[in-house]
């Protein structure tokens, strides 16, 4: 399951990322949900408040050339998972 942390420094982050304006520019699509079981995989985010809770913390960053993850918010779980196929982060954020 993926259970997010956002945390504030980037020392504490298991990679940087980068929110992209296009679907097509994303490594990963995600979509958040509202309660922990329904979190699946990479791409199905669950939202958690303390690192305790977290199975990834990530560092947002203003510029995609500095992100390890380009990412894209989708509107459906059905729409999420993984645009680039052989990203070395698969398989990772939902451990």
């Amino acid at each position: 399951m993926a259970k997010i942390l956002e945390v504030k420094y980037e020392h504490q982050a298991d990679a940087r990322v980068c929110e992209v304006a296009h679907k097509s520019q994303a490594d990963l699509c995600w979509h958040e949900v509202h309660y922990p079981a329904q979190a699946s995989g990479d791409a199905i985010w669950f939202m958690v408040a303390y690192a305790n809770q977290a199975s990834f913390k990530i560092f947002r960053v203003k510029h995609a050339s500095l992100a390890d993850l380009k990412l894209f918010k989708v509107a459906t779980p059905e729409e999420a998972g993984w645009n680039t196929k052989d990203h070395l982060l698969i398989g990772k954020l939902g451990k």
